[in-house]
């Protein structure tokens, strides 16, 4: 299946959207990027500001996502000029993500490099989320796809009109806010990450604990710096890297920190986690706030009770959520109820996708970035590259029967659920079905050539050395144990001269 291809919307301006627009403008493809940010690097963008939080618990991921504050925005913006209000706009229409002051990356940078593009000379492998977000922004000026962004403008909804995707966007700019653009494309590539719409869970007592004391319970997005919760007790819910993360960073200033979890399968190890931590079991419920004095109580769901709370922060994850795609939102039916046409159910997957990037019932639409436990941005350069392989018509996907029973047996396989885009001890496999479809399918003239070069062997001198440097760390604390955890080696790309 091919596609005449010539005009494609990429929404979001992080390392999927920027990796994605570069290839297809090298296949002469006309891309326009959409961020509502003011700046490329998606979740690395470090913002010292907070998002404006909504009511809790965050359950269901259309609903508590912002659909349409454009209204709200535009009658604040014409009757104040407030610096204050002008801050609070600004937030509502382009909350901050989730980077903090002390964020690293905790998968090596050799192991992250983009083709074309190395790492400054002289850092270390593992550096602060601003040498990520410069890298990403420096990428994007050196391959011509800065010009390619819009930036402060939202993707308001997007809809398939006769052959071509309509898409809706407002802007914010000096002069306010300008809605009801439209726009038309022949293909849409989704690359807004999946870090915005936080979940948290119904605990009973926690939804009052945080009207009671707001300054108290927060969501990790909101988190930015240990320096507030120095000599206090910090309860942290949640067992994955977040949770180690913050931790190891309070657990320097901070009197005790807990870190509670459910003993789920996607747990960071204990032995991982700081020695100053104490891992407690689930909490089962918050003590009334209008009958105890601060600080607070909690459960555990041994029986136990544990005391003198004094801050706590949600390592709880975030939803899937699309909200410019809301036809295709079901928020209440579950995963395996889902049929053949929806995208997003209860928040963690998103379904009917081929090879987790085309929409199997219209191709056009497709997805990147959507897969972790895999070395992200070399990662996602082999996703992008596919897709201006398809758009291009140099590849082509099998009939919609044939992609719909290869979904099938992923689903029989792996099931749904948060597991679905895992690629855990997998990312090899999948990185050489993609690569070996699209050299299948590319030809010249009805000459078989390599649209795309593989090299197969992996960088096994450089995968030995960091092994055993990580094996030999003596500190548990160490983030290069992260990758050991969860990262297989990346593989190269060449483009074939």
């Amino acid at each position: 299946m091919a596609f005449p291809i010539s005009r494609v919307a990429v929404i979001g301006a992080g390392v999927s959207g920027i990796l994605t627009a570069k290839y297809l403008k090298e296949e002469g493809i006309e891309a326009i990027v959409f961020e509502r940010g003011k700046k490329a690097g998606g979740n690395w963008v470090y913002d010292e500001r907070v998002e404006i939080e909504g009511e809790w618990p965050c359950i269901l991921p259309l609903k508590e996502e912002r659909v349409d504050i454009c209204g709200e925005i535009n009658i604040l913006s014409q009757i104040s000029e407030d610096p204050k209000d002008i801050d609070t706009i600004s937030l509502r229409f382009a909350p901050p993500g989730p980077a903090y002051d002390g964020l690293k990356n905790n998968v090596s940078f050799k192991m992250q490099e983009l083709k074309g593009h190395p790492w400054p000379e002289g850092i270390e492998e593992f550096e602060n989320s601003q040498v990520s977000e410069e890298y990403i922004q420096s990428y994007s000026r050196k391959f011509g796809v800065e010009e390619l962004i819009r930036y402060n403008t939202n993707v308001d909804s997007v809809e398939k009109v006769g052959k071509k995707w309509r898409v809706e966007m407002s802007m914010l700019g000096r002069e306010g806010l300008r809605k009801g653009m439209m726009e038309e494309f022949d293909a849409v590539v989704v690359a807004n990450g999946h870090y915005h719409t936080i979940k948290v869970p119904d605990i009973p007592g926690l939804k009052e604990w945080k009207r009671a004391w707001p300054g108290r319970v927060q969501h990790s997005k909101t988190y930015r710096r240990p320096d507030s919760f120095r000599d206090q007790n910090v309860l942290l819910i949640g067992g994955g890297v977040s949770a180690m993360d913050i931790g190891r960073e309070l657990s320097t200033v901070a009197k005790n920190v807990h870190q509670s979890t459910r003993g789920g399968p996607f747990d960071i190890p204990i032995e991982m986690l700081s020695p100053l931590i104490q891992r407690i079991p689930e909490i089962t419920s918050f003590e009334d706030p209008t009958q105890q004095p601060k600080p607070g109580n909690v459960t555990l769901k041994d029986g136990r009770n544990l005391t003198g709370i004094d801050r706590v922060i949600l390592c709880t994850g975030y939803h899937h959520t699309l909200p410019f795609l809301s036809q295709f939102h079901n928020s209440y039916i579950s995963p395996k109820d889902a049929d053949d046409k929806v995208l997003v159910t209860d928040g963690t997957q998103i379904h009917n996708l081929h090879k987790d990037i085309f929409y199997i019932p219209d191709p056009t639409l497709s997805f990147i970035g959507l897969p972790y436990y895999t070395p992200t941005f070399s990662f996602f350069e082999y996703q992008a590259i596919a897709i201006a392989a398809v758009f291009s018509g140099k590849a082509w996907l099998p009939g919609e029967g044939a992609v719909r029973r290869v979904y099938e047996e992923k689903v029989a396989k792996r099931g749904v659920g948060r597991n679905f885009h895992s690629l855990k001890d997998e990312d090899d496999s999948y990185v050489e079905e993609v690569v070996g479809w699209v050299n299948e399918c590319a030809k010249v003239e009805g000459t078989r050539c390599e649209y795309w070069k593989i090299i197969v062997k992996a960088d096994l001198d450089l995968l030995r050395t960091f092994v055993s440097f990580c094996m030999n760390e003596p500190d548990s604390q160490n983030p290069r144990l992260v990758n050991l955890h969860f990262f297989a080696p990346v593989r190269r790309l060449e483009r074939k001269l």
